[in-house]
Order: structure tokens, then C-alpha cells, then sequence
């Protein structure tokens, strides 16, 4: 479940930037808590969302320290917004429960998730 939460927010940011431009120079403690895991998951990609347009923050990495079905704490890491070195892409403007989907398979977990861009 760890690895799908730093996937989903890799996945996220990468609709964003190239990943590959992002340094790790800033770190961010990311908590949040929901009734669900689903509901925890949009709460995750919201809060990192929250960072883009509050602060201008970009991540390229994550770290998960606990989580539990509905509770994350987890670790971001990145730097500001360099219209000069970061290729920029889509803006995502919110991480949406429409169609959301995250499920155990015999492989592990995958979700779905739309992004409002």
C-alpha cells in the first residue's frame, strides 16, 4: 500500500514536470487522515497539492513513514518552481473521487485516479 501511495503522488507530479528536474533539496511532513482508504489517497494528492499552489513547491520523491487504512505519514521531497529548469506541463487543479478505484490484486494494489487538469 506504501508503494502505491508513492506511486500515485510520482504519477501525479510527473502530469506535471519532468520528474528528472526536480531536485530534492526541500523536505515537507505530509499527515492526513480519512474514513477510508480511498478517501485517504485523494487526501494525500490533495494535501501535495496544496504545497504546489500554496508554496510552489514541487516533489520528486517520496518516503512513507506509517500508514495504516486511515492515516499517512509520509515525508515529500523537492524545490521551488524554476520556470528556467523545470519543464513544465499540465497544472492539476484537484484530485477527484469520481471513478476512483483502488483495489487489492494478487500482485499487489492499483488504483485509479482522475486528476481535474
Amino acid at each position: 500500500m506504501a508503494e502505491l501511495f508513492v506511486n500515485a503522488a510520482l504519477g501525479m507530479f510527473s502530469l506535471m514536470v519532468t520528474l528528472e528536474t526536480v531536485a530534492a533539496r526541500e523536505h515537507r511532513t505530509i499527515r492526513c487522515e480519512a474514513r477510508d482508504r480511498e478517501g485517504l489517497l485523494v487526501a494525500w494528492l490533495s494535501e501535495l497539492l496544496y504545497y504546489v499552489d500554496a508554496e510552489e513547491l514541487l516533489f520528486s520523491r517520496f518516503t512513507v513513514q506509517s500508514l495504516s487504512s486511515t492515516q499517512i505519514s509520509a515525508g515529500a521531497f523537492g524545490e521551488p518552481i524554476d520556470r528556467s529548469r523545470h519543464d513544465l506541463h499540465f497544472g492539476v487543479k484537484a484530485v477527484t473521487r469520481h471513478m476512483l478505484r483502488l483495489a487489492e490484486t494478487a500482485d499487489g494494489y492499483e488504483a485509479r485516479i482522475l486528476f481535474d487538469i
